[in-house]
This record gives C-alpha cells, structure tokens and sequence, in this order.
C-alpha cells in the first residue's frame, strides 16, 4: 500500500467524496466532512438540502462544497435546476454537478440540452465551477460527442460520466472518448464505479481530472471498497 501511495500522493486531490443516497443523515455528511480534512479530498459533493450542513463542517478549511442539481434525472424544468443552483451557491457550494436533459439529448433538440445548460450557468455566474453530467450508460457514442460539444458551448468547465444511479457507471472508454472530444477546453470527471486505487488510475490516465466517489479511503488505502455512487 505505502508503494502504492507513492506512486500518486496526491491523488486525494482528485476526489470528491461522495454521499447522495437518500437517506443520508446529517451525522453521516458530518462523517463525510471530517473524512474530507482527514484525507485532503478536493471537495464533498452532496445532495442541496445537505449544503449548509457540509459549509458550515468545512469552513475556512480547503475542501470545496460541491452541489448535484437536476439530480438524478435531469429531466426537470430548467428553472427549477437554475433555482436548485441558486440556492446551493447562496448555501455555501462553490462547485455544481448538473444533470442535462437527457431525453432532449436523445430527441436530437442540442438548442434545449444547450439552454438548460446555461439557465445554471447563468446562476453559477464567476467563480463557480459548473460539471454537466451526461449519464454515459444512456447514450451512443455519437450522442456522448455532441453532449461534450454542447457543453463546452454552454459554458461549462467539466463534463461528468455519471450519476451512479441509472445503469452504469464510469469506463476508461468514456473517459477518453471524452476527454479528446473537450481537448483542453475542459476537464473530465469519472464517477460511479470508481472502487480502488487502480481504478482511479485508469481513470486518470484515461483523462479524468476529477473523480467521484464514496469509496475514497479505499483508494488512499490501496484497498478495495464499496461505491454507493
């Protein structure tokens, strides 16, 4: 494992610790926080209700509040992402996680796909960052292609794999397919099914510049866990 460690020891700054599941509680976003200081993970990424919680546990220390918006669907009203958006930000996030529509991706309408991505956009303004998750699993490769391409013309600053709850999750393929499509106009995010150390790196190697996952004292560790994402 110390081998291991050496081989990448910061790639806790890849990580954002994960905690979506329903019935998360407040004392488990408590237990995500800390183990975000403990192990020096870029942020935690939580449901909205859970911002403030997180914000107020992280405060003044380096881990970033991140926000899933849409989630896990995207199928909602724009506005309603826009306001989801809104009021993360205003609660303390400073990274957002959207879901496009991905029935309009489907329909061929980029014009819909591309406003909703920017109706966040516009309530994530300067200094936010703003991930677009496409739900690779659901998609032709054709269609993961122009979700990139629509994105970057929205304004987004990452495109993500996954939401961890439809029918897949994360592959090395994806991620370079991705990852040559944004070039270095934006960056990859791998999620769901992100497990171990040597998953991580795949995913790395294959492009990712940011992970998601609930099972990243596993990769620190070397050791093998268990993703809920």
């Amino acid at each position: 494992m110390e081998e291991k460690s050496k081989k990448n020891p910061e790639i806790g700054s890849y990580i954002d610790h994960t905690l979506l599941k329903p019935d998360a509680t407040r004392e488990q976003v408590k237990k995500l926080c800390m183990e975000a200081l403990e192990y020096n993970f870029c942020s935690v990424c939580v449901n909205s209700s859970r911002v403030p919680d997180a914000a107020g546990l992280l405060k003044g220390s380096p881990v970033k509040v991140c926000a899933v918006v849409g989630f896990p669907l995207g199928a909602m009203d724009s506005s309603a992402k826009g306001f989801e958006a809104a009021a993360a930000i205003a609660a303390g996030a400073s990274e957002i996680d959207m879901v496009i529509n991905i029935g309009a991706l489907k329909d061929g309408d980029h014009d819909f796909v591309e406003n909703d991505i920017k109706t966040v956009r516009k309530s994530c303004g300067k200094g936010i960052i703003l991930k677009t998750i496409i739900e690779t699993c659901l998609l032709t490769d054709e269609e993961k292609k122009a979700a990139c391409r629509i994105a970057l013309k929205a304004g987004a600053d990452f495109v993500k794999t996954s939401t961890g709850f439809s029918t897949g999750g994360a592959t090395e393929d994806d991620v370079r397919l991705m990852k040559n499509e944004v070039g270095d106009k934006a960056k990859v995010k791998a999620s769901g099914g992100v497990r171990s150390y040597d998953d991580a790196v795949k995913m790395i190697n294959a492009g990712a510049s940011r992970l998601g996952t609930s099972s990243g004292i596993a990769i620190i560790t070397g050791a093998k866990g268990k993703d809920s994402y």
